[in-house]
């Protein structure tokens, strides 16, 4: 069994694969203070919780947050005795490199993300990710990660108009009965999820008219069926698509005999 690790600005995702399926999905804060021990209990406790007996023989990692990488480290040889697999270091191995301007690094999150687009949906896509940031991944005909866009992510920006805004309160993200609001709550939630609709709207658009091919649209992220309710904004969402993509550049790596 594998386990895959996602490290977001927000969230960190935990997710079992047996070789054919995800067993299941867990789902905790991130902070760079957790420590190995902290990750077991809480791993160990709710997979009691499900009664899963994982037999863990290898760690896959994607993480934005760099200082997270040393205690999930740690806790894959600590607890499974085995060295896992960071997506982005040196040591880890794409199917395609990704070709972008040299010197530039993409997040292991984007590559997770087009190597699992394009063994799932094919190339000549772009993967839409909601996450912190909102990001817009480019998977050429061949399965390279190309370039994208990043904007501000839904909870972010919602985050910075409480902060900034001292007489506007904090709301959830979801869709209004209507555009025009008739009362505070009503028009920053129009506000935020019709203006996301057109941001994602127009910047696919826009990716597709520069790219000049036809290109499929994968949707991925918590937040990404919730706009879809607004608006067709993809062919497909996809909504395990980074853990797929740690699951095949784990065993592309142990293909190649680099695990």
């Amino acid at each position: 069994m594998l386990l895959a690790i996602d490290c977001g600005n927000t969230n960190t995702v935990f997710s079992i694969w047996d070789g054919e399926k995800f067993l299941c999905t867990l789902r905790t804060s991130t902070h760079h203070s957790r420590t190995a021990d902290a990750y077991f209990t809480w791993f160990s406790t709710l997979i009691s919780h499900y009664k899963i007996d994982p037999q863990i023989t290898g760690v896959a990692i994607s993480s934005t947050v760099p200082r997270v990488v040393w205690n999930l480290r740690v806790f894959a040889d600590r607890f499974f005795g085995c060295r896992p697999l960071v997506v982005g270091k040196p040591d880890c191995l794409l199917p395609v490199a990704p070709r972008v301007d040299q010197g530039t690094t993409p997040g292991p999150d984007r590559l997770a993300n087009a190597v699992a687009g394009f063994e799932r949906y094919g190339g000549d896509s772009m993967v839409v990710d909601f996450g912190t940031a909102t990001n817009i991944d480019v998977v050429a005909h061949d399965g390279a990660y190309i370039g994208g866009v990043i904007a501000p992510g839904v909870n972010l920006s919602l985050e910075a108009l409480h902060q900034g805004a001292a007489a506007l309160p904090h709301v959830d993200v979801t869709q209004p009965e209507k555009v025009i609001g008739t009362n505070t709550v009503g028009c920053i939630q129009s506000g935020i999820f019709w203006g996301y609709v057109g941001l994602v709207q127009g910047l696919v658009q826009k990716v597709k008219d520069e790219y000049g091919l036809p290109m499929k649209v994968i949707g991925t992220g918590g937040l990404a069926p919730l706009f879809e309710q607004g608006a067709q904004l993809y062919d497909k969402i996809d909504e395990d698509l980074t853990m797929h993509g740690l699951v095949r550049i784990y065993d592309y790596n142990k293909e190649q005999g680099n695990i």
